[in-house]
């Protein structure tokens, strides 16, 4: 099935895994947080980073018709948790991930994924995608 969407200069960064740091000593996740928060202050001093934000380990799913379903959706205790994001600004999914791989939680089992952000959802693409033009 052809996606009809076209990729933007933005990518997000998810941070999954929300208990990557369990076994480290106080002193070591001090080294880690001011590595990481060092990684985070050079997107900022390069000036791609367009947001970052935390997560708390709570929410609700929300399904169904109009909503009509509301449960626990998110699972503190799953290695794939969403900790957190970070919104780019960059030219390439793989300069993404150049940059992803630079991220020092990575090496305690945090993970990251990338994706682009596209220029319209999908079902309105294919909309478009699927329009004749009018006639002259």
């Amino acid at each position: 099935m052809t996606n009809n969407q076209l990729p933007t200069n933005e990518h997000l960064l998810f941070v999954r895994g929300t208990h990557w740091n369990s076994s480290l000593s106080p002193a070591e996740l001090q080294r880690v947080m001011t590595d990481f928060y060092a990684w985070v202050g050079g997107l900022q001093e390069r000036g791609i980073l367009r947001g970052a934000q935390p997560l708390m380990e709570e929410g609700k799913l929300v399904t169904g018709a109009r909503g009509a379903f509301v449960t626990d959706g998110v699972f503190a205790e799953s290695k794939e948790s969403i900790a957190g994001y970070f919104l780019l600004d960059v030219d390439s999914t793989d300069e993404a991930v150049k940059l992803a791989q630079a991220c020092p939680i990575l090496a305690y089992g945090a993970q990251i994924e990338v994706r682009p952000i596209a220029n319209l959802c999908r079902p309105m693409a294919d909309v478009k995608a699927a329009q004749v033009p009018p006639s002259v």
